[in-house]
């Protein structure tokens, strides 16, 4: 492509001629409407001059006659003005007057009515270039005289000429003016364009870390800018995620694979007897359950995220969901020699999906019996199962007395399969904080970790169990009328039509 086929296909050309065409069709038609309404006013004013002297000469005549009427016209043509006079005798010969040469045709013409004519004035040479406009009306008199009686048009003609040369540097000036304009900001559009291309090819290529410039100035281009190297940074952080997720799907997936191929082998080489190879087909079977486990947990953290689970979100009771889970679990932990306590504080009502919420209180509660277990023999564990909230929020809050999660770490663990465990010899796959965050993300909600028994992060750093808090927006209802929700209006139509 040419630079200058480069050019014409900008659309800041096909903008500026556009324009161009506009003002200058504007312009025209603008001329032709003042130029005509101009003239058709100044014929009229010309015209009431031209009567207003026929009658003057007209008394003359009544008065005195044809001598009468000469002298009045020459008395008329002494004083100097753009009025017309012209006697003729019965031969067609000139009395008097002020106009030298007028065709025939016009003269033949002396019914009084209104004539545009060319004429040649008094003292100039018969030429065209001495030919000038006026209006006139001819009349003929008793004795075959006719009398002549005009205005010049010169004004007219001088006026118009000064609207076309006035229109003629109107459209030059504003055509100049346009590109000049058009070259400046085509030229800056096209360097902030090529910018973003070049730029933009750079991150095609593998520079996720570019980003687009931004000048500072506040643009359009800058705010594009900006928003496109938010949506970098998040696919950025995606990739990365994306690559995080794959090396652990490959190094938890591989073990127990390898362990059940080994195992398939070692069956195959040896004689077992039934009721070995039935253990062996057991064990097998337990661990594709665990893989199938994995892959569907993956598999709901993806719809959840995607908002594809068919979530209903109807207005409940979160006090009845937090009631229904920890029933469940409560005999389960007094097995294992945990203090379970529970206490409603609240009964707040939010908009949300059932089954889900149920699914995240459960694995908060099953982390905390699997994880938060106290460091030392002679201290029992506890959880607390804490619900409240305010006049905007429903907090839900999940406390233990084991080792905690260290600050730096918290943000960490609820990704894909991140393990504290780095032999991840404890049981598990690391997807339960990732789907607890799916599922309060979800419901417009926010999962906080922080260290039990601190109000805020102060002492994050210390050991001393940790506290899950899942923090919900209440039922619009419940929040008082006039607060519409409209993120949870958005989540239940996308969850209508999926």
């Amino acid at each position: 492509m040419t630079a200058l086929t480069r050019i014409l296909s900008t659309t800041a050309f096909k903008l500026a001629a556009i324009y161009l065409t506009s003002f200058t069709a504007l312009s025209v038609f603008l001329f032709i409407f003042i130029s005509q309404n101009t003239d058709d006013l100044m014929n009229k004013q010309v015209v009431q001059t031209v009567d207003a002297e026929i009658q003057g000469l007209a008394e003359q005549y009544a008065q005195n006659g044809i001598n009468g009427l000469v002298v009045g016209v020459e008395r008329r043509v002494r004083s100097p003005n753009s009025n017309l006079y012209l006697i003729l005798d019965y031969s067609g010969n000139v009395i008097t007057g002020n106009i030298a040469y007028l065709p025939e045709k016009v003269l033949s013409v002396s019914d009084g009515r209104i004539q545009f004519v060319s004429y040649t004035p008094l003292g100039f040479a018969e030429t065209d270039q001495n030919k000038a406009k006026a209006i006139v009306r001819i009349f003929e008199l008793p004795g075959n005289f006719k009398l002549l009686v005009g205005r010049d048009l010169e004004d007219q003609v001088h006026l118009k000429s000064l609207l076309g040369d006035a229109l003629t540097l109107w459209l030059v000036g504003m055509v100049v003016l346009a590109g000049i304009t058009w070259f400046f900001l085509n030229r800056r559009i096209l360097k902030r364009i090529d910018n973003l291309s070049m730029s933009s090819r750079q991150i095609m290529e593998g520079d996720l870390a570019g980003r687009l410039d931004v000048t500072g100035n506040g643009d359009e281009f800058d705010r594009l800018a900006s928003n496109l190297n938010v949506m970098l940074d998040r696919i950025e952080e995606l990739m990365k995620g994306l690559k995080e997720v794959s090396d652990n799907i490959a190094h938890d997936l591989k073990t127990p694979l390898t362990r059940m191929r080994g195992r398939v082998e070692a069956a195959l080489r040896q004689n077992l007897s039934e009721d070995e190879g039935r253990e062996c087909l057991e064990e097998t079977l337990v661990e594709t359950d665990e893989l199938i486990n994995t892959f569907n947990a993956l598999l709901r953290i993806a719809r959840v995220e995607a908002g594809s689970t068919g979530a209903e979100l109807q207005s409940i009771k979160l006090g009845n969901i937090v009631k229904d889970v920890c029933e469940l679990y409560e005999p389960v932990a007094e097995d294992d020699g945990v203090e379970f306590s529970v206490s409603l504080e609240d009964e707040p009502v939010i908009e949300g999906d059932r089954e889900l919420l149920a699914q995240a209180l459960a694995n908060l509660i099953e982390n905390a019996l699997k994880y938060g277990r106290p460091t030392e023999e002679n201290i029992k564990p506890t959880i607390k199962v804490v619900l409240s909230g305010n006049d905007e929020q429903a907090i839900l809050s999940i406390e233990d007395n084991g080792a905690g999660i260290a600050a730096a770490d918290r943000e960490r663990v609820c990704n894909r399969f991140v393990r504290l465990d780095s032999s991840r010899h404890a049981p598990g796959s690391g997807l339960g904080l990732s789907l607890i965050k799916a599922v309060v993300t979800l419901h417009h909600g926010e999962l906080q970790l922080t260290s039990a028994g601190t109000a805020d992060d102060s002492e994050s750093d210390k050991q001393s169990g940790l506290r899950a808090r899942i923090v919900l927006p209440l039922n619009r209802g419940q929040r008082g009328e006039g607060e519409g929700n409209e993120a949870w209006d958005k989540a239940r139509k996308k969850n209508a039509t999926s």
